[in-house]
Order: structure tokens, then C-alpha cells, then sequence
């Protein structure tokens, strides 16, 4: 009777240490920043350093780990502090959705001034000496000048469309001029024949001879 006893306790025992037995966690959440903005922080380390697990956060700031109850995860990440965050015993479920918050980790240098030489005097020779190497960048930039596209410009002769408006004009001069002041055309008539005999020295020359008989 007192070994069935034993045997049923010693039952009772594994049963209720199997059912004690601590289960692991999916742990979902984001990271991000504790400024106003709340940056989604991606590629943030996340570490279980008691089983050596380590994972990364995406870029959208999502992570999904597996731990366990009591276990302590590290969040780090460059330009911030190092993040712990404690996975409760008491956690209910096989699931728990996080939002971990990483603190700037900011520090204010002393000034400091950097001078290339000892003093101003071997700067200014250093300076002086220095050979200016020219590249094609400042080529450029001298050719598309002001007063280099003006002095182009005057040299520049006349293209195709500019030639042709340039000989129209001096058609239309010349027959402006050959109709209004010589007179010489077949069509010469009235006021622009009598201006072209006017202005004709030839015909003052008969008109003098004229006179004289």
C-alpha cells in the first residue's frame, strides 16, 4: 500500500513540475528614437547574451525574437544607448508586441583648432608657392564667362538664317535706293525721275551748256 502511495506522489510531482515548465515567447515590436520625430530605428542588434541569440531589426524598425521568461535582451545600436529590456516571468501567452525606445547618446566636444602649419608666415609662403593645377572644370567655366561669350560673339560671323535676312536687307536697300535717288530704273516715273535727274551731274552739266548759247 505505501508504494502505490510513493508511486502516485512521485506522479503527482512530475505532472505538476511538466506543467510548470516555462515556455518560450515570440517578442514582436518596433524600435525607435526618443525624440519627437519617434525615428524607426532598422538594422538595431538585439541580443539574448544568457543563450548567445542575436538578431537585427528591418529596415521598417520590426523585429521578432524568441526568448524566455526572465530573459534579458540588449538593444544597441550606433549613435544611441545601450537599451536593456527584462521578458517578465508573469507574461501570459505565447506571444507579447513591444515598443522599445532608444535614448541619443549625445556628447559635446571641447573645440579644438587644427592649423596646417606652424604660423601665419609659412602659411602665406606655402600659399604664395602653391602651383594651381587647372582641369577641365575650370576651363569650363572660363569659357562660358561673360566677356569671353562677348568677344566669341564679335568674332562670330553670320550663320545660314542670319545670312540670308542680311542679303534681303541689301536688296531691298538697293532697290529702295535705285528707284528714290538715281532714277536709272525702266519704271522710274514722276517724283523719283526728277529726283534722279537732279542728282545727276551729267544732266546739270547739259543744262549749263544749255544756257550759254
Amino acid at each position: 500500500m505505501r508504494i502505490i502511495v510513493l508511486v502516485f506522489c512521485l506522479s503527482f510531482i512530475n505532472s505538476s513540475l511538466y506543467g510548470q515548465e516555462e515556455k518560450p515567447i515570440q517578442l514582436h515590436g518596433i524600435v525607435v528614437s526618443n525624440d519627437s520625430l519617434k525615428q524607426l530605428l532598422p538594422n538595431v542588434q538585439i541580443l539574448v547574451k544568457s543563450r548567445g541569440q542575436m538578431t537585427i531589426s528591418d529596415l521598417d524598425g520590426f523585429f521578432s525574437v524568441v526568448a524566455m521568461p526572465g530573459d534579458t535582451l540588449f538593444f544597441q545600436h550606433i549613435g544611441f544607448k545601450l537599451q536593456k529590456f527584462w521578458v517578465a516571468d508573469t507574461l501570459k501567452g505565447d506571444e507579447f508586441l513591444s515598443r522599445v525606445v532608444l535614448e541619443w547618446d549625445t556628447e559635446i566636444l571641447d573645440p579644438v583648432i587644427v592649423y596646417p602649419w606652424p604660423s601665419k608666415e609659412n602659411f602665406k609662403e606655402e600659399f604664395l608657392a602653391m602651383e594651381v593645377q587647372t582641369n577641365e572644370m575650370d576651363i569650363a567655366q572660363r569659357n562660358l564667362a561673360l566677356d569671353e561669350l562677348r568677344q566669341r560673339a564679335a568674332a562670330m560671323g553670320y550663320d545660314a538664317a542670319e545670312m540670308q535676312d542680311y542679303l534681303i536687307t541689301m536688296q531691298n536697300q538697293q532697290l529702295y535706293n535705285e528707284g528714290r535717288v538715281y532714277g536709272n530704273g525702266m519704271n522710274a516715273t514722276g517724283a523719283s525721275a526728277i529726283l534722279g535727274a537732279l542728282s545727276n551731274p551729267f544732266a546739270w552739266q547739259q543744262l549749263f551748256q544749255s544756257l550759254k548759247r
